[in-house]
């Protein structure tokens, strides 16, 4: 049986991160499913969908090769790919490309990060891409042979469970890679009052990164600052277990 890809990202169809990512699926002979939201939904994290149904549209149906659309959030497009949509386990997702990168605490908000999360909550091999231009043509065919080292990699040397790899590449393809770890930096001045045309104050979503430490090499803003495309293991289970001692106190 050929192997079986799942994509998906936070961007929806049309945008050239996904066309460039199924374009490179495509060549390691598996049969590739697209499962995308119907609509841009940067910034959804992990949030599911509870109030309203899911709908499926069939966009395209050829042998090999499948794209639909969920009316909900990149994590919904997952969970409900591998739960109802395939017809067997997938052998990896593959989350973006997407669009600006997915480093330091923009993990915690990112889409295309929430679908490679839910797909390692339920122990399939995921891969998130993030590319370092927001812009809707950036040029992404310089991440191809960076996606093809992860895939390949992958592949060969099964990512334990509950463990999926953010991958962020440079502008203009990354000059190496780096297995690096998460900056836990954060933003300032996060908003940006105005008033609408009604004399009401109003936020706008703004802001300044600041990385947690200048000083340390190992992080992942770090490298790409550097120019090079990073690797970063994230884990589904947040559990601080170091901690856990400190706050023996409280059992009974």
């Amino acid at each position: 049986m050929r192997p079986l890809f799942l994509l998906s990202n936070d961007d929806g169809l049309g945008w050239r991160g996904l066309e460039v990512l199924t374009s490179v699926a495509r060549e390691f002979n598996a049969d590739v499913v697209v499962v995308a939201p119907d609509s841009h939904r940067s910034g959804a994290s992990s949030s599911i969908t509870i109030n309203v149904p899911l709908r499926v549209q069939v966009v395209s149906d050829m042998p090999g090769y499948r794209v639909m659309t969920v009316n909900g959030t990149p994590a919904d497009c997952a969970k409900l790919a591998i739960t109802r949509l395939l017809d067997r386990q997938p052998t990896l997702l593959l989350a973006g490309i997407n669009h600006g990168y997915n480093n330091g605490a923009n993990t915690l908000y990112s889409g295309t990060m929430g679908v490679a999360f839910e797909g390692a909550a339920h122990h399939v091999r995921s891969i998130a891409f993030s590319y370092g231009d927001h812009s809707r043509d950036a040029d992404m065919d310089t991440c191809r042979p960076w996606i093809k080292r992860v895939i390949t990699h992958a592949l060969e040397q099964p990512i334990e469970p509950d463990i999926c790899l953010n991958v962020n590449i440079p502008m203009g393809g990354g000059c190496g890679m780096r297995v690096t770890k998460t900056d836990t930096g954060r933003w300032h001045r996060e908003f940006t009052p105005t008033l609408d045309a009604h004399g009401n104050t109003v936020y706008w979503m703004t802001g300044e990164y600041r990385v947690a430490d200048p000083d340390d090499h190992d992080t992942d803003i770090y490298w790409n600052d550097l120019g090079y495309v990073t690797v970063v293991p994230c884990r589904v289970d947040q559990t601080a277990l170091d901690r856990r001692e400190a706050l023996a106190a409280l059992n009974t």
